[in-house]
């Protein structure tokens, strides 16, 4: 199979830019999953868990939010925010998750809820992202595709 090039981008910096097998990412409407000499297209992405399969390896990493291009042999991913499973600090994106949960139960207003509720899901994305790689670590082999 063809290399299907992955570039994922913040205002920051520059997250990743490799040859990869595989693409999984929390769209807008659901997750989507590219393989090399997909249909174009151009979508939101909402916070989640993106996948990166390579070499019969898996990379995950939390997006929270952006837009993703994709093309026959690229795939462009501009995010709001993005970080390696192992740069996430468990601890703190527990208590963010938890500081969003106190917003989200005394918003004040309705723009306050609406903000709480989307650092709710960014916090939730890095948990859930951090989380599957401790409990990778723990069960050695469960990195690997098909085991």
């Amino acid at each position: 199979m063809s290399p299907l090039r992955l570039e994922i981008v913040t205002a920051e910096r520059q997250i990743f830019a490799e040859d990869v097998d595989m693409v999984i990412a929390a769209g807008i409407e659901g997750e989507l999953g590219i393989l090399p000499h997909h249909a174009p297209l151009l979508t939101t992405l909402k916070p989640g868990e993106l996948r990166i399969k390579k070499s019969g390896e898996e990379i995950l990493l939390a997006v929270t939010g952006g837009f993703m291009e994709v093309l026959p042999d690229r795939v462009t991913i501009l995010a709001d925010a993005a970080e390696r499973a192992e740069e996430i600090d468990l601890a703190r994106a527990e208590a963010a998750r938890q500081r969003a949960q106190e917003r989200v139960a005394g918003h004040a207003t309705e723009i306050d809820r609406t903000r709480a509720m989307a650092a709710m899901a960014r916090a939730t994305a890095r948990l859930r992202v951090a989380q599957k790689l401790a409990s990778r670590r723990r069960a050695p082999g469960q990195g690997r595709l098909g085991e």
